[in-house]
């Protein structure tokens, strides 16, 4: 808006110059990707004890979250929060309470949006509505058709119009096109391509007068690349799923916060409550970004714990006391379980996962073990494991699932495995009485499986694709999950309702404790 005015004063005819409406600025404060961790965390993302917590080697925690999205509100006088889906599953809190604790400190945290995640689908769309009708904020997904979805049809919104400072924002969910393959959505509901979805959305929100645009993604950061490069309208892209870091300072960082795509400002906030996103933007009067700033924040021993939500995370962890802390062995050392090794190569945690799962089903003729990255959590450190770290490993609540497979279709689903390595993917396999070696040269699904060599006793011997070979995973892969369609398809005596995998490994621990860490060399990159 632009005023002009005349005055008269003493018979002189004065023009007022127009003047341009004051820029607005916003704060935006986002997370992503908490994956209950309601209490703080060590620097492996597992659980951190009181102790460790006391002398300031923890992260995160929802008390010091509180505190920190409290100090970051007091910075600006005009911010909202934001979530970049993946709420649920990753601890006993969820495992226990489903939905409930993460809608509780939420909404003590006032968020004003929240994208779905693929992993609120975990426990099917009956959970996530019952988390939807508890929060006080809208919840957004605009690439998917929920329309066939009885529990979410007229209730999932794809996206929305808040107030702040006087202005209207729109913002847009976005989902991972994959969710299908990674969570439990059901065939009601149909995924699809997120430059079309994210565009109809602005394009109605421009008709509706609305020229500021948040788009909250769930899709990694190559796809939230992608979409701010191809999509016109959108201002900011508020990430996840990807859990990456990006940063000015840290040297970690796989690219500077924000990422300019145009003149679209893409941000995440890697995960688990480690780290707060605060992006400073300015849009002039008609609703153009010209300036985007910030840096995350670091959730440490430096941000004080809220008193009152620490109260609360204490109320909400009896009932998981006496589970959790059960100690159940002890490790030599580090066993490796961080994403951005074990998505991309062997690792000890793959390993002990694997050789965990195989041990358990060895006497029923099973000989191979493939064990998906993403299924992998946290790491655990050197001394005593309890089954609560057993469990932030492994939170999914799956059960060891037996069929048999040719070596044709064994081979390509490890080709499946390593097709979508550059992005970190969750499909990655990490194996047991079997060993590989890959080409990342070779483009996905044209044969970067070089070689495949199956155990016999103490020997080894090249796949023979035309035999049938007993193999064990988790009913969730075995199910198809992470693009294992093949296992879905072509399995022969499937049987998905084995011991828990949180058990069998635990078991595993116990017989082999002080559990030795290792890799040995099972997994080849040419």
């Amino acid at each position: 808006m632009r005023i002009t005015s005349l005055a008269a004063i003493g018979g002189v005819a004065l023009i007022i110059s127009p003047l341009a409406i004051a820029d607005y600025s916003l704060t935006i404060l986002h997370t992503n990707d908490f994956h209950s961790r309601f209490e703080p965390i060590s620097k492996y993302d597992s659980g951190c004890s009181a102790e460790d917590n006391t002398e300031g080697k923890c992260f995160g925690g929802a008390a010091r979250l509180v505190t920190a999205v409290s100090e970051a509100r007091a910075r600006t006088n005009n911010s909202i929060l934001v979530d970049g889906g993946d709420q649920f599953q990753g601890s006993l809190f969820y495992t226990y309470y489903k939905g409930k604790a993460a809608a509780e400190m939420m909404n003590t945290l006032e968020y004003d949006g929240m994208t779905v995640g693929n992993h609120e689908f975990d426990d099917g769309p009956e959970v996530l509505r019952g988390f939807m009708d508890a929060v006080k904020f809208p919840v957004l997904m605009s690439n998917a058709d929920v329309s066939k979805e009885p529990a979410l049809a007229d209730v999932l919104k794809k996206s929305t119009v808040i107030e702040r400072g006087g202005e209207k924002i729109g913002l847009i969910g976005l989902t991972p096109e994959d969710t299908d393959e990674l969570s439990s959505p059901g065939k009601a509901i149909t995924f699809s391509d997120p430059v079309p979805a994210v565009q109809a959305e602005v394009d109605a929100l421009a008709a509706m007068g609305v020229n500021k645009i948040v788009v909250l993604s769930h899709s990694g950061y190559r796809v939230d690349l992608h979409v701010a490069s191809k999509v016109t309208g959108v201002d900011v892209i508020v990430g996840g799923h990807s859990n990456t870091l990006l940063s000015n300072t840290n040297d970690r960082a796989k690219g500077p916060y924000p990422t300019m795509v145009g003149s679209t400002a893409v941000v995440q906030a890697y995960a688990y409550g480690k780290l707060l996103g605060e992006l400073n933007v300015t849009f002039d009067d008609d609703g153009n970004l010209t300036s985007a700033t910030g840096e995350p924040v670091v959730i440490d021993a430096e941000v004080a714990e809220n008193d009152t939500m620490l109260a609360r995370v204490s109320e909400l962890a009896e009932p998981l006391e006496e589970i959790r802390n059960k100690v159940v062995a002890e490790s030599a050392a580090l066993i490796e379980g961080n994403r951005d090794v074990c998505r991309a190569q062997e690792c000890s945690m793959g390993n002990l996962v694997a050789e965990a799962s195989l041990a358990r089903v060895k006497d029923q003729g099973i000989s191979i073990a493939i064990v998906n990255s993403g299924g992998l959590r946290a790491s655990i450190d050197k001394g005593e494991i309890t089954m609560g770290d057993v469990l932030t490993v492994l939170p999914f609540q799956n059960t060891l699932a037996t069929f048999q497979l040719t070596g044709e279709d064994v081979v390509a689903a490890l080709e499946n495995g390593v097709s979508q390595v550059e992005e970190l993917k969750g499909r990655f396999p990490q194996v047991a009485g079997l060993k590989y070696t890959w080409d990342s040269s070779i483009a996905p699904m044209e044969g970067r499986i070089k070689e495949v060599m199956v155990q016999n006793g103490d020997d080894w011997a090249a796949i023979d694709n035309a035999a049938i070979y007993g193999l064990v995973t988790n009913n969730y892969v075995r199910g198809g999950g992470d693009g294992y369609k093949v296992f879905a398809n072509n399995a022969i005596n499937a049987y998905d309702f084995g011991p828990s995998l949180e058990t069998v490994v635990a078991d595993y621990l116990a017989e082999n404790a002080p559990y030795q860490p290792f890799t040995d060399g099972r997994i080849v990159k040419k």
